[in-house]
């Protein structure tokens, strides 16, 4: 028993690093065995380490006990020491995954605390009704043990978060003044939203959900811990990766307008096929209640179909005037600098200067700019929330320099967004450097969206550097498919590898454009 549930400890110590893979997947089991499957040697290796050092102190478990059987002394300094010995070294992998260099390291929150809670009731039973030879074929079977303690937890988390959740819905029921606004988008989304809430306080009191907090929980929590009375208008982002998660969405909020930014293959590796996309990303204005409003750009596709059946007030914006748009920008001028435009309404016109960059950002103010004028704002204070508008951080942020200059758009990547971003550094003057590792999470799809993008990319860079070898080579298939020259492309194994090449090949007056830097659970081994 003592040395079934040493065994139990050694392997909640060694499954840090998966556990990790737990948490980078939001505890999903599909993106977890995906991110598995990708890593299968650190995913293995842990379990294999202990397997090994088991049948090792077996061994000298069997001889202590041969020495010494009539007193049983040999035995128990046999279990002893292969108690202890299992132990320490779950001790020493859980050290060693703890000082492995990690782009977002394993967050302790309260739930990986009970997830490690009830690993540790899971494998201590499971350890215990294992015969003496199974025990050592535990630890292989590490990574499936992880996910059988996560789906044990789920249920525990499910009735913890639907509390938080009720809360949440309390607060917000209090709360019948507050204006409340849904945001959704295959892309776009959080841009938008920081741009909506900085004009917005051009008027109002205006609570943004900060950085990427996009899911229920994380909502919540904004909610229970930041809404405070002063507070007139709420803007939460909706993020999606099944059907049905916009809907969950606005059971929480219940918002009174809805923005829809884009709709695009994103997430096709969960969502399958772009209808069901556009299915999910309507359920936001399924969810206006009469009286609200209904946002959207006019992308001359999805976008403007939902538009032309949406029955519900809405509102249109579009970068050149159509004839049905609410609101348009003329005069467009767009520069490494930043844009300026006219912003146009049925009812006059503004002259309007950011510095953010690329033409995609101004359909992004005046999408934000449509609702603005709906809630009451003038044009003047539109155009005082524009000139403020601050690049989102890894989001096209120009980093100037002596040196390279750096375009920092590493949070993420789409094909549109990555489209939009190659058109901005055609713009730069110089050499022009790309440092990225390509789109992932496009399902079937996705080597050819990443050949396509390395076709683009061809027309708008001098240089590449493809980050993993492996998964960039669609990319690098397209550049040459392209007539980019060969030895202008570089495929490198890690950002930090890219980085020194940028350090050893860049130089005064080159733009270096960082498009996309993959989580840990996409590293190639």
């Amino acid at each position: 028993m003592i040395y079934a549930l040493a065994v139990a400890l050694a392997c909640v110590l060694a499954s840090r690093g998966l556990i990790h893979y737990f948490q980078l997947e939001s505890y999903q089991c599909p993106g977890y065995f995906r991110t598995l499957k990708r890593n299968w040697k650190n995913a293995l290796l842990p379990g294999a380490i202990l397997f090994l050092l088991l049948i090792c102190l077996n061994l000298v478990w069997n001889a202590l006990s041969g020495k010494d059987a009539a007193t049983h002394a040999g035995y128990i300094a046999g279990m002893i020491i292969a108690s202890v010995g299992a132990v320490a070294m779950g001790a020493l992998l859980y050290w060693i995954a703890s000082k492995q260099k990690a782009k977002k390291a394993l967050v302790f929150t309260p739930r990986i605390k009970r997830l490690y809670a009830v690993a540790v009731v899971v494998f201590a039973i499971i350890c215990c009704l294992l015969p003496g030879k199974a025990l050592f074929l535990f630890p292989l079977l590490l990574p499936l043990w992880v996910a059988l303690a996560g789906l044990l937890a789920w249920p525990i988390e499910k009735l913890i978060s639907e509390m938080y959740f009720r809360d949440a819905q309390r607060i917000l029921k209090n709360r019948p003044d507050l204006i409340k606004i849904g945001i959704t988008g295959s892309y776009g989304k959080t841009s938008v939203k920081f741009i909506l809430g900085t004009m917005l306080s051009e008027k109002y009191q205006t609570l943004v959900t900060p950085s990427s907090f996009n899911t229920p929980m994380g909502v919540t929590k904004i909610i229970r811990t930041k809404l405070q009375p002063a507070h007139q208008v709420f803007v939460a982002e909706m993020g999606a990766r099944h059907v049905g998660d916009i809907k969950e969405m606005c059971r929480l909020v219940h918002p009174y307008h809805g923005v829809l930014t884009s709709v695009g293959p994103q997430h096709l590796d969960t969502f399958k096929t772009i209808e069901r996309i556009k299915k999910t990303k309507y359920e936001l204005m399924d969810a206006i209640p009469e009286g609200g409003c209904c946002f959207f750009p006019d992308d001359g596709a999805i976008c403007r179909e939902l538009y032309d059946k949406t029955a519900k007030a809405k509102r249109l914006c579009c970068l050149n005037s159509n004839g049905v748009a609410d609101v348009w920008a003329e005069d467009v001028t767009v520069s490494p600098a930043g844009s300026r435009f006219n912003l146009c309404t049925r009812e006059g016109s503004i002259l309007c200067e950011t510095k953010l960059l690329g033409e995609h950002n101004i359909q992004n103010i005046l999408l934000a700019a449509t609702v603005c004028l709906h809630l009451g704002l003038t044009l003047r204070q539109i155009s005082r929330g524009i000139a403020r508008l601050a690049p989102v951080e890894h989001r096209l942020q120009l980093i100037p320099s002596t040196g390279v200059t750096i375009i920092d758009d590493a949070f993420n990547s789409n094909p549109r967004g990555a489209e939009a971003a190659l058109r901005v550094i055609r713009e730069f003057p110089g050499r022009r450097i790309i440092i990225t590792p390509g789109m992932v999470e496009l399902g079937q799809g996705e080597d050819e969206f990443n050949r396509e993008f390395g076709r683009k990319m061809a027309d708008c860079v001098d240089v590449a550097i493809l980050v993993g070898v492996k998964h960039t080579q669609p990319i690098a298939e397209g550049l040459k498919e392209a007539g980019f020259g060969e030895e202008n492309i570089h495929p490198v194994k890690s950002l930090d590898e890219a980085a020194a090449l940028l350090r050893q090949i860049g130089k005064p007056g080159d733009v270096a454009l960082f498009e996309n830097d993959l989580p840990d659970n996409y590293s190639e081994q």
